[in-house]
């Protein structure tokens, strides 16, 4: 594990009004067509743009981590980024959603199987509304369900009152964001992988007061810090204790990367726990620049 450097007095107090001390970070935000897409889900908040910290963040641990334990897994990719590119032997992927849950199980158990559903699949609006109505049978049909969901509703929004795609990509509506053959093979890039992924469907907080000695932690939590709402619309779980996660992770010995909005909340975590910090510019869907916080316990990130 890293060093630590010298404990720079945090007091837990708010900065003086006006100062800003977290630098910006010198990895950009990158464009997430210059990184390989591995997740089948197009999940709100996702981080493809983060990938270049996490290369940056899991290569300068020493010794290199065996397990990555992401305990809000989502989309998945940085596990499924960690693992394929051969940054950690293993992952550990947690999420308490059930519809999210169920696509990793049958991903994870029944790859070739749901790669078939999905090829067999034609989302028209009819097909798809029947399938949303659907009382699904087994884990196969849940996770196929839920992966048609998300591909075809809006921001791949899975929360309940979440509307269709209407015109889409080229107006081409439902279609527009369902490829086949491409997930297909994100899917069979899973299976492969499988025997070096574990998944568990449970609360990512309970999971943090347990971890295994030998982990590394990526935790990407719902943001709904310093009075946000965006987490209520597009998560089921998106109620969250803030201030305890900050805690479980100064309790805990693991290397960790966390990611957050700037709210003066988080900013006053970071210093109460003698975190460091860094800012990145982020585009959001109506393509303002939003700065996001990526926060380790030892600093990363040279400035």
């Amino acid at each position: 594990m890293r060093t630590p450097p010298p404990a720079s007095g945090g007091t837990g107090l708010a900065a003086p009004a006006g100062a800003d001390p977290i630098p910006v970070s010198p990895i950009p935000a990158v464009n997430v067509a210059s990184v390989p897409q591995r997740s089948p889900l197009r999940y709100p908040g996702g981080k493809t743009w983060l990938i270049p910290h996490i290369r940056h963040w899991l290569k300068d641990i020493e010794p290199r981590p065996k397990l990555l334990v992401e305990p809000f897994a989502g989309g998945g990719i940085v596990s499924l980024t960690a693992v394929m590119e051969g940054l950690v032997e293993r992952c550990l992927m947690v999420e308490l959603d059930r519809d999210v849950a169920a696509f990793w199980h049958a991903a994870l158990r029944h790859g070739p199987e749901l790669c078939e559903m999905v090829r067999r699949f034609h989302p028209t609006r009819e097909a798809v509304d029947a399938l949303s109505r659907q009382v699904p049978a087994n884990v196969l049909e849940h996770g196929f369900r839920t992966l048609v969901l998300n591909r075809t509703r809006r921001g791949g929004i899975l929360a309940p009152g979440a509307s269709l795609v209407r015109s889409g990509e080229c107006g081409m509506g439902l279609a527009s964001r369902w490829y086949p053959e491409t997930l297909v093979r994100r899917l069979s890039a899973i299976a492969d992988h499988a025997h070096r992924i574990e998944f568990s469907e449970e609360d990512g907080m309970a999971l943090l007061e347990a971890l295994p000695a030998d982990a590394a932690l990526f935790v990407d939590p719902p943001y709904s810090a310093g009075g946000k709402r965006a987490g209520q619309r597009l998560y089921a779980h998106n109620q969250l204790d803030h201030a305890r996660l900050f805690a479980l992770l100064a309790d805990t010995n693991a290397d960790f990367l966390t990611t957050y909005d700037k709210s003066d909340e988080i900013r006053a975590l970071v210093r109460k726990h003698d975190f460091h910090a860094v800012q990145v510019e982020m585009k959001n869907t109506h393509h303002a620049k939003v700065p996001e916080l990526v926060i380790t316990r030892t600093r990363v990130f040279p400035e």
